[in-house]
């Protein structure tokens, strides 16, 4: 079967190069915690020939890509079940892995890449690893400290219950179509020492609230939920780009 042709209105850019494909699948499951995993658009499977390399993960594959489906079941020995042609942002993790804790791996689409992520944390008592191929400004948001220009919503939320890494920058000519920017691959692991202390749904609004006027201090972006009173607090001279986890915590518990 001929090669599948990259689609623009779902963000593909097709990995060529091999030792990045090792490099990646390399990085994933060091840690055992998980049997499962599932790739997230595979296109024409640079990656999934590794993986299905790892005789000790179960690998599942998911496409929205109908061209890209049809390849994979030509050229893999790969069970039908699971080669899933349907949208990731759509399925029910808890339902295709019967529950079981698993990791995720993907050249991502950049389109929902930050969504990706989006739904990794929210069923992260599930999802133990990501490994992923993102646009270098996304991983570097993932990734970065307090203090940090890229230090936003995504790093906070992320960041309060993985462990993040920043693992290799990726130059666009390794790919077809070439991406107009530099890529990376990042790793992320459940980290169950890491607890939010505080109710979640708070906790996410007080960080969406801060960082949506992040020029302003915390002091004047949060008055719409919190009083002068507890607004007097030095804490809120600060910037969200300032503030650590536990700082976001902390305020959390004062609403």
């Amino acid at each position: 079967m001929a090669k599948v042709r990259a689609k623009k209105h779902l963000g593909q850019h097709f990995l060529l190069d091999e030792n990045v494909a090792i490099k990646t699948v390399e990085a994933f499951g060091l840690n055992n915690s998980f049997k499962h995993a599932l790739e997230i658009g595979p296109g024409m499977g640079v990656l999934t020939k590794y993986l299905l390399e790892k005789e000790d993960l179960e690998i599942k594959v998911i496409d929205i890509d109908q061209e890209s489906i049809e390849y994979l079941h030509t050229q893999f020995d790969i069970e039908e079940d699971r080669i899933i042609y349907g949208d990731f942002l759509q399925l029910d993790l808890m339902e295709v892995f019967d529950k079981e804790s698993i990791g995720i791996i993907g050249n991502f689409p950049y389109n929902i890449s930050s969504q990706i992520l989006f739904k990794a944390y929210e069923n992260n008592d599930q999802v133990l690893e990501v490994v992923g191929m993102f646009q270098k400004e996304v991983a570097e948001r993932v990734t970065s400290p307090p203090g940090s220009k890229a230090y936003g919503i995504l790093s906070v939320l992320l960041q309060s219950l993985y462990d993040v890494e920043y693992l290799f920058t990726v130059p666009p000519e390794v790919f077809d179509p070439p991406p107009k920017v530099q890529s990376a691959v990042i790793r992320l692991v459940r980290n169950f020492d890491k607890k939010i202390d505080c109710d979640e749904k708070k906790f996410k609004m007080v960080i969406k609230v801060a960082f949506n006027q992040r020029r302003k201090t915390l002091r004047n972006s949060l008055k719409s939920i919190l009083d002068a009173e507890k607004r007097a607090d030095k804490l809120f001279d600060k910037r969200p780009e300032q503030l650590s986890v536990e700082e976001f915590v902390g305020i959390t518990k004062m609403l």
